[in-house]
């Protein structure tokens, strides 16, 4: 038994399949001066044959998988364009007179080992993000054929180094029982893509192996331990047989539960809606039992294309999903970009930290056009379903009274225009900065609703980078100060009489339902992979005794108390048939 990191959850066993280090040799190859100019265009035929690609792959995987994880590929293409790297590789042939593979190979190889430096997780993963789409140039370069997987329908359990979107956007998911990669961790992009496809992978295993893994090896996969067992005896086999069996069946059952309420046994009701990117996301959602989504991140769709969406286009988008919802409603998230989330026809300025920058309403009020022109679609769409708009990274109330400016103009001009829409449409608030949730009271006279993203909340109130691996274990959703901002902004909402849900991923988790008991939350949104699980658990729960526990977090002192608490009450919740 190998103990490992648990990247994405579940169970496989099966045959081991090795891939090859998708790395060539490059020879040191040098050139006359007079060759300069076929070496820069074969260079510039590579870059535009690798974009191309990285585009097709992009959309493979925003029809299969979904919106938020092509964005994946957004990086890629970013490196392609990225002046540091390309200058590097250009200073190379220029200087040296060396062949343009030979330049790209130096280049990955300095900026792998810089990040490798690095006492960072995060940009440690990021290396292989360099390497994977350098690696693609070199193919092209070379004349490499890409490496590829068995062509048979045998299942197996894919091991390699590293594991690459490029390499894991041509697999086929149904042929893949579970993964292995000796690198990586819980933020790399194929644990990313491994959890979005619902495949177990287990990282980081490199140094624990007594000797390589070979094809052909029997391979146990326990990705919620983090385990890896090699050759295991048929007693170990035989447990995570069952083990697999009965997730298996549970799945099944869950998927059972779909039209079934969420009601715990003494009767206290929740409303569970989805997390969205788009219309595909929306049909997941209502398939596990969705009302509505609480969140539609709308950035996604200005990502996957060259300019800014016209009006029509937003609103053709904002009808189908509006008609799709049954009368359930949909909370449309305006644009949020900035951070991790860039548009390359949308120059943003560099930035020493960009999570506390130029980003989500604060470019929207300063691009008013931009955000008049999607304030105007989702009013449109509005008339064919019951829209909600919301406000995010909002940190005063002047700039929820500077976006309503804008939404009354975006009204005149459709009056102008002699076009119908909701005049009552809802504007809410998203308290996820710690300014929000101490002002929101203030808050709560000017929205409509309130919706609390957890994700970015934790992270600003405990200063915590929840990507960076190496403080991971310093991101505590159930740290006290977290707890106590949620309460703020839940009892603003409940004294202003206006609705409050949560929308981030403390909403998906089972383990937080006595914190919603306590507070009086009743409107959760979640990923809809997770919103069955949750469902679950809602109606196997006693709301009294899940209160008390609620109660009891508010009295302890620190995160491993508040997450005993709440194991011991899930502890109390038994899987029965309801």
């Amino acid at each position: 038994m190998i103990q490992g990191i648990g990247a994405a959850a579940g169970v496989a066993i099966g045959k081991a399949f090795v891939l090859p280090a998708w790395e060539w040799d490059v020879p040191d190859r040098r050139m006359d001066k007079v060759d300069l100019a076929a070496e820069f265009e074969r260079l510039y035929e590579g870059i535009r044959t690798s974009r191309t690609e990285i585009e097709v792959m992009k959309n493979e995987v925003k029809e299969t998988v979904g919106a938020e994880e092509s964005s994946i590929f957004d990086a890629h293409l970013a490196i392609l364009e990225d002046p540091v790297f390309m200058s590097e590789i250009r200073g190379i042939i220029e200087r040296q007179y060396k062949a343009a593979e030979v330049a790209v190979k130096e280049a990955i190889d300095h900026f792998v080992t810089m990040f490798d430096l690095l006492d960072d997780e995060y940009m440690k993963e990021r290396a292989l993000d360099i390497k994977d789409v350098g690696n693609r140039l070199l193919k092209h370069l070379l004349g490499t054929p890409d490496i590829t997987l068995p062509a048979d329908t045998q299942p197996y359990i894919l091991v390699a180094r590293e594991l690459s979107p490029s390499q894991l956007v041509h697999m086929n998911p149904n042929n893949v029982l579970g993964m292995v990669t000796m690198a990586g961790g819980k933020t790399s992009h194929s644990a990313i893509m491994a959890r979005a496809l619902g495949i177990p992978l287990v990282s980081g295993v490199e140094h624990k192996l007594a000797e390589p893994l070979k094809t052909g090896d029997l391979l146990i996969v326990d990705g919620d331990a983090g385990l890896l067992y090699v050759e295991p005896d048929q007693e170990a086999v035989d447990r995570y047989t069952e083990v697999a069996e009965g997730l298996r069946k549970r799945k099944e059952q869950l998927q059972l539960l779909a039209a079934v309420e969420a009601v715990t046994k003494d009767g206290v009701q929740f409303r569970l809606a989805g997390n969205i990117s788009s219309v595909k996301d929306l049909e997941q959602a209502l398939k596990n039992g969705a009302e509505g989504a609480g969140l539609f991140r709308t950035e996604f769709l200005y990502m996957d294309r060259a300019t800014f969406p016209s009006e029509e286009e937003q609103f053709e988008i904002y009808r189908q999903v509006a008609e799709k919802a049954g009368g359930h409603s949909v909370v449309i998230r305006t644009l949020d970009i900035g951070g991790d989330k860039q548009l390359e026809y949308f120059a943003l300025p560099e930035e020493d930290n960009p999570f506390l920058g130029y980003r989500a309403i604060r470019i929207s009020l300063d691009s008013k056009e931009i955000f008049k022109t999607q304030l105007k679609a989702i009013l449109r769409a509005s008339m064919y379903g019951h829209l909600k708009i919301m406000l995010p990274m909002i940190s005063s109330l002047e700039e929820v009274r500077q976006a309503k400016e804008i939404l009354s103009e975006a009204k005149r001009e459709l009056d102008e225009r002699s076009i119908a829409y909701n005049d009552h449409i809802e504007i809410g608030v998203m308290i996820e900065v710690p300014a929000a949730a101490a002002i929101a009271d203030l808050l709560a006279g000017e929205a409509d609703f309130f919706s609390i993203g957890t994700n970015d909340l934790v992270q600003y109130v405990l200063a915590v980078d929840r990507m960076n691996e190496t403080i991971a274990h310093l991101y505590q959703p159930f740290h006290p100060a977290v707890l106590r901002m949620l309460r703020q902004a839940v009892s603003a909402a409940q004294d202003a009489g206006i609705p409050v849900s949560v929308c981030g991923e403390l909403a998906g988790d089972e383990k937080a339902i006595p914190i919603w008991l306590h507070l009086g939350v009743r409107d959760l949104s979640m990923s809809p992979q997770v919103l069955l699980r949750v469902k679950h658990r809602i109606l196997n729960a006693e709301a009294s005794t899940g209160k008390e526990a609620g109660a009891a977090c508010y009295r302890l002192a620190t995160a491993a108390d508040i997450d005993a608490e709440l194991t011991r009450f899930a502890e109390t919740c038994i899987l029965q048939k309801r």
